[in-house]
């Protein structure tokens, strides 16, 4: 999901409104984004696109991924200066709420890691409307896992498709729906369910709301029959207890609903 003209149109008309007159300057200037704290940079492609789409030439300084330290530039432009000016604040918002998602994912990796180099961290649909792609890409650049990109891309049966049909008769309907090329996420609340899912049917069983000594047991319950995902109000601080009981993935919907954004400015002096 690329960000597009569209994107950026929207974001610029939100901003700017219809009379602009504090971006009246004349001439040509440069300047640069400017991280002011630590971490890891995201969205810089979004912020370019934003600048390009003004007429500007800016150009990522660092890589998507990259860690950033205070006084560290992460993107520099020139063009005129109304251009460059009108372009700043949503490059720089854009930009920072990407880095702030990518610092916290990666964040999130690196406690995983203190216990298992298999466990993977991922993402949720809990993104920002009209922002999934760039929030997605985040992850990525923190070196977590997308998750879902969007309804079309796995089934899961949740637990409100078990309260109307039941768990086998959720799984059964769905599997006779669905591609071959479509994976099948089962939520379930108890670990004596995970089993019952994976012989009905599941590809991935969803260990929602459990404690990890819960989670670890549903795990060995399944013992390899599907794969394993761990969901459900999972902090930063949590994520070694459950990387430590065996499951395949950790989805963390905080990685992108709670993120803080990086503190970015963006400095420019007259070409």
């Amino acid at each position: 999901m690329p960000v597009t003209d569209a994107d950026v149109e929207r974001w610029l008309r939100e901003d700017l409104g219809h009379h602009d007159v504090t971006n009246d300057v004349p001439g040509s200037t440069e300047g640069r984004l400017i991280a002011k704290e630590a971490g890891v940079a995201a969205g810089l492609d979004a912020a370019v696109a934003v600048f390009d789409y003004l007429g500007c030439d800016a150009d990522a300084v660092v890589s998507s991924g990259d860690r950033v330290e205070p006084g560290d530039a992460a993107l520099q432009a020139t063009g005129d200066a109304q251009s460059v000016l009108r372009a700043e604040r949503v490059a720089v918002n854009v930009a920072g709420h990407a880095s702030g998602v990518a610092t916290k994912t990666r964040r999130a990796v690196d406690a995983a890691r203190e216990v298992s180099d298999a466990v993977e961290i991922a993402a949720t649909r809990k993104t920002t409307p009209g922002m999934r792609g760039v929030e997605k890409r985040a992850v990525v650049a923190g070196g977590g896992d997308t998750h879902r990109l969007d309804l079309s891309h796995m089934v899961m049966v949740k637990d409100n498709h078990v309260a109307e049909m039941g768990l086998e008769s959720a799984i059964r309907h769905f599997r006779e729906r669905k591609s071959f090329a479509t994976k099948l996420e089962v939520e379930v609340e108890s670990p004596a369910d995970a089993p019952q899912a994976a012989d009905a049917g599941a590809d991935i069983v969803l260990l929602d709301n459990m404690t990890p000594a819960e989670t670890k047991r549903a795990v060995d319950l399944l013992d390899g029959a599907a794969l394993a995902e761990a969901s459900g109000s999972i902090t930063v601080e949590d994520v070694p207890a459950y990387a430590a009981t065996g499951v395949d993935v950790i989805s963390m919907g905080s990685l992108t609903h709670s993120a803080p954004s990086l503190d970015y400015s963006f400095s420019t002096s007259v070409a």
